[in-house]
């Protein structure tokens, strides 16, 4: 497979780069940056292993521009594009590849498959209104079918991963009802590769905080869609934190029961689980015990735990934002999409 990497130089980039490195079905990489075309790959990112330079034999190692991808899908030289673009940018960039290969956009473009639902979340009407019915929402463990016949797919927010991966089982099985009250923690990653004064260090050192509680985050509409569609009638309150850490995420939710879940057996809250769950390499349920970000640092997974507290549930969920939560669960799908091994060149296991 040949694969091209569009803002390979932002941490997502960088860490599909590290990804598609190590991937055993992918033979060529295009490591596109339109602020370094010419420069060494391995400048970027000197962590990156000596073996991405031999998978870039056509740029010599080096970023390339965006005319040189371009070039390769027109000649159907191309398989997979992942677009790890801003939002609002990404549709239009990606244009030249649509209809040519598979495009995978980890921005929030093609999330929506409404384009006044994106508008109110973004504030901008989507790029490519036309497009938003025929992207798949690539949530891996729930829309394997539509992913494996969509040319383009849309990588879900580390926010909604950590979120829904909990608790859509039990709003399928209707066990849930009300509001359910979501307060998630994400590393300083999760808010990209930018020059910002509150992102500095010395700001970020030393100090957590809420932001854009309740609805007003832009994912909550992202994980509010996705939950009203497994459960009828469920309300969210989420309310995003910012720690001191690099990478990593870890959410708590709290919702009521509809009803009494079993002690044991298929009703019970393994037993829904396992359902859903059953087989898929990158989740892992912890039961009563509560998740680290430790454990799932530089893996694909995502650990979930439940307690219940007389008529509600607590869940609790922790991945690596910048794996499963972005570039790690966008190779899975492109395994999906090709029929590769799903977990071929991902890790189920964190690193120390």
């Amino acid at each position: 497979m040949k694969a091209a990497v569009l803002g390979a130089t932002g941490y997502t980039g960088l860490i599909l780069l590290r990804l598609l490195t190590e991937h055993p079905d992918v033979r060529e990489i295009i490591a596109v940056s339109s602020s370094q075309p010419g420069e060494p790959v391995r400048g970027a990112d000197p962590g990156l292993s000596p073996a991405l330079e031999q998978k870039m034999g056509a740029s010599a190692g080096k970023l390339v521009a965006i005319a040189e991808a371009v070039k390769a899908a027109e000649a159907r030289d191309l398989d997979v594009v992942f677009s790890g673009l801003p939002h609002l940018k990404s549709a239009e960039v990606c244009a030249p590849f649509f209809g040519r290969c598979v495009v995978i956009d980890l921005s929030a473009d093609f999330r929506f498959s409404d384009a006044e639902a994106f508008r109110k979340a973004y504030g901008a009407p989507p790029a490519r209104p036309d497009l938003l019915a025929k992207a798949a929402f690539g949530l891996a463990e729930w829309y394997g079918d539509r992913i494996r016949t969509a040319d383009i797919i849309a990588n879900p927010g580390c926010y909604p991963t950590c979120t829904l991966l909990p608790l859509l089982p039990l709003a399928r099985e209707g066990l849930l009802k009300g509001t359910v009250i979501v307060n998630a923690i994400s590393g300083i990653s999760g808010a990209g590769k930018k020059e910002r004064t509150d992102l500095l260090y010395c700001e970020r050192t030393e100090n957590a905080c809420a932001y854009n509680p309740g609805t007003a985050h832009r994912h909550a509409p992202e994980i509010h869609k996705e939950l009203a569609a497994a459960g009828k009638g469920l309300g969210l309150l989420f309310t995003p934190h910012m720690a001191p850490l690099k990478r990593g995420m870890c959410v708590t939710t709290v919702a009521e029961l509809a009803r009494s879940p079993e002690s044991e057996g298929p009703r019970s809250i393994r037993g829904i689980y396992e359902k859903y769950y059953s087989g898929r390499p990158f989740i892992s349920l912890t039961d009563s015990r509560i998740p680290q970000t430790r454990d799932v640092w530089g893996s694909n997974r995502c650990d979930i735990g439940w307690r219940l507290e007389g008529d509600r549930i607590m869940l609790f969920s922790a991945i690596d934002n910048l794996v499963k939560g972005a570039s790690g669960q966008a190779v899975q799908n492109m395994n999906i999409r090709f029929g590769l091994e799903e977990s071929a060149g991902l890790r189920a296991g964190g690193e120390l």
